[in-house]
């Protein structure tokens, strides 16, 4: 995978502040969080990523101020409230708002109910759910005393059907993110904040090679991607740009009436019956 920078921007975010979590990347190519720091920026947000990886944060802080675009960086474990509530309160004395969030933070761990340790399906809800509930919890007061906002939580095709393997801890958790935006949406939407989900099918991003494959198919990432792709219409996988593109449209004024919903960028994965 290459670091191809996608199509120019019009200005759809100019003068936004966006808070974009799990903004690095465990390897080089496009994904979730990356590319959508990368593609918020050439819209003309100002983007405020976290990750806790220091060194993939900088490369996408590079890659966006290399053309031009306004990046703050800061290392963040989103599972501990302490340090979110302080991070969106600095973020809040920095900027003196926040009008975008986008939470991308998540993690799969194989296994069933019998196979899965309660230690992992307690982790998984940490890293999938509870940290996309933090960051709303600390966001969205923010977010109120600006009159408006926009909200896009990234889940996964999992929470919505099988894909393939047994991952319920994640699975679980993504589906209730879905839930969790639902339920946020129809709460906050008299205070102007708008609260979306993107559910990426199976992409290839970065992950793939850096982890799924040894959990998935014993380290043969071509193995792992023949699978992956037999499952999907299209015939051919899309990666973090697709899923970047479907939250960029979420947090614009063109989904100015879009709210408590879900986008579903699969290639048709989900639609089959098979």
């Amino acid at each position: 995978m290459t670091q191809d920078v996608p199509d120019p921007g019009h200005g759809r975010l100019a003068g936004r502040i966006a808070v974009i979590s799990g903004a690095g990347s465990v390897g080089p190519g496009w994904g979730n969080g990356r590319a959508t720091a990368v593609i918020f920026a050439r819209e003309g947000a100002t983007v405020f990523l976290t990750d806790r990886d220091e060194e993939a944060l900088k490369v996408t802080a590079e890659l966006i101020r290399e053309e031009g675009g306004t990046a703050h960086t800061h290392l963040l474990d989103v599972t501990e409230p302490a340090a979110v509530q302080a991070f969106f309160e600095e973020t809040q004395r920095q900027a003196g708002r926040i009008d975008i969030l986008v939470n991308n933070v998540g993690g799969s761990r194989a296994g069933g109910a019998v196979e899965l340790s309660l230690e992992d399906w307690e982790s998984q809800l940490r890293t999938n759910l509870t940290s996309a509930f933090l960051a709303c919890k600390y966001a969205i007061p923010v977010m109120r005393r600006g009159g408006r906002g926009s909200i896009v939580n990234t889940a996964s095709a999992s929470g919505l059907r099988w894909t393939g393997a047994a991952q319920v801890g994640y699975a679980a958790a993504k589906a209730a993110v879905i839930q969790l935006s639902r339920v946020t949406a129809v709460e906050h939407a008299p205070h102007g904040i708008r609260v979306n989900t993107v559910v990426p099918g199976q992409l290839h991003t970065p992950m793939v090679e850096a982890r799924l494959a040894g959990q998935r198919a014993g380290g043969d990432v071509d193995k792992l991607l023949a699978q992956r792709q037999a499952r999907i219409p299209l015939g051919f996988m899309g990666d973090g740009r697709d899923t970047a593109y479907a939250a960029l449209f979420l947090a614009s004024d063109e989904a100015r009436f879009v709210t408590g919903t879900e986008i579903v960028v699969d290639g048709g994965m989900t639609a089959r019956c098979d």
